[in-house]
């Protein structure tokens, strides 16, 4: 059986990128981001510390270090709006051209400036969903809510993020 150290070095391993980019997408900077990432991996090393062999063994790890940082950025910003939001995509492609580049990043600051706007629900779903590209099981574990809705959630933000909130109550 492997220790409580090797699973947590391969959980960090295989899953630091991501946690640290779920904390750029909803705090909005890198410092922040750091930070979250951080906290959500010596939260995770305490829990499995205390999870016995088997619970260690069935635990679904991408969904697990989601909630845990998500519960961490709630934690951390509880009522303070996020200033903005870096998306996946938003470094320069050396590919293009400079023209190119300008407007895709002009692209990428207006959508990340919107994402930002938009309630935590909404937030929180969207960007686990289609920044994060988890499942939407995923996504349910993660945030510790229904499937249907994480679905209803994602809708309701990406609805807005097109500006179509035509009545709906978004609050």
């Amino acid at each position: 059986m492997e220790t409580t150290d090797r699973v947590f070095e391969r959980l960090v391993l295989d899953h630091q990128n991501r946690i640290f980019a779920l904390g750029l997408a909803l705090t909005g900077n890198r410092h922040d981001a750091e930070d979250v990432a951080q906290d959500t991996f010596v939260r995770a090393y305490r829990a499995l510390a205390t999870y016995p062999p088997e619970r260690i063994r069935d635990l679904k790890q991408k969904a697990w270090l989601h909630r845990i940082a998500v519960n961490v950025v709630r934690n951390r910003v509880r009522g303070v709006r996020p200033r903005l939001v870096e998306l996946n995509g938003s470094e320069p492609d050396h590919a293009s051209g400079p023209e190119e580049d300008v407007l895709r990043k002009a692209e990428i600051d207006e959508l990340a400036a919107r994402v930002a706007c938009l309630p935590a629900r909404y937030r929180e779903a969207v960007v686990l969903r289609h920044v994060q590209e988890l499942s939407y099981a995923e996504v349910a574990d993660a945030l510790g809510q229904p499937v249907g809705t994480v679905k209803a959630n994602v809708h309701r933000g990406l609805k807005l993020l097109r500006g179509e909130n035509h009545g709906d109550r978004d609050d």
